[in-house]
């Protein structure tokens, strides 16, 4: 897909269904390559106070044990991203996000599923995070997928500091 006009985007939440509603046709998730990598460092940019470089992602492209993901939701060639991390049984969600002005309307909860569904095609048997105390949206919908606080890590994020929550759901693998 090439640019999308700032008027489509801004229109594009009226095209959205609210939670519980099917997506918008041509919404999927589908690997990441080289070519995104400035959209979803504006959507990082927009969603941390420490986002990562585009470097970081370039880097991880080719790793192994890396997944890299982004969810295109038409016209939007990326409307969000995921990063796990998969180490042999153990999957890590290192990194999470959906464009500022599509929040809300269920895109996190189907990018979280789908990454969820590939960690369990890889033989992972439980995924961890960490997500911001302040962080009630992300959160609850964590929680509403069946994750579940296990800890807490003090003063994990900086700009501003402040404790994670480190939650965990165990996986049923396939095979």
């Amino acid at each position: 897909m090439g640019r999308v006009s700032m008027a489509a985007i801004e229109r594009l939440p009226e095209r959205l269904p609210r939670l519980g509603r099917p997506l918008p046709e041509g919404t999927r998730v589908r690997p990441m390559e080289e070519g995104d990598i400035e959209r979803v460092g504006h959507i990082e940019a927009a969603s941390f106070t420490t986002p990562w470089r585009a470097a970081t992602f370039r880097t991880l492209l080719d790793r192994r044990g890396a997944v890299l993901r982004v969810l295109e939701v038409p016209p939007m060639s990326v409307a969000g991203y995921a990063v796990l991390w998969c180490i042999q049984d153990q999957g890590e969600m290192a990194n999470m996000a959906v464009a500022p002005q599509l929040r809300d309307l269920g895109l996190g909860s189907h990018l979280l599923d789908q990454i969820t569904e590939e960690a369990v095609e890889r033989g992972v048997e439980s995924l961890d995070l960490e997500v911001r105390v302040s962080n009630a949206r992300a959160r609850a919908m964590y929680a509403s997928r069946g994750f579940r606080e296990i800890g807490v890590r003090r003063d994990y994020y900086e700009k501003p500091r402040e404790d994670a929550r480190v939650l965990m759901k165990r996986l049923h693998s396939v095979g």
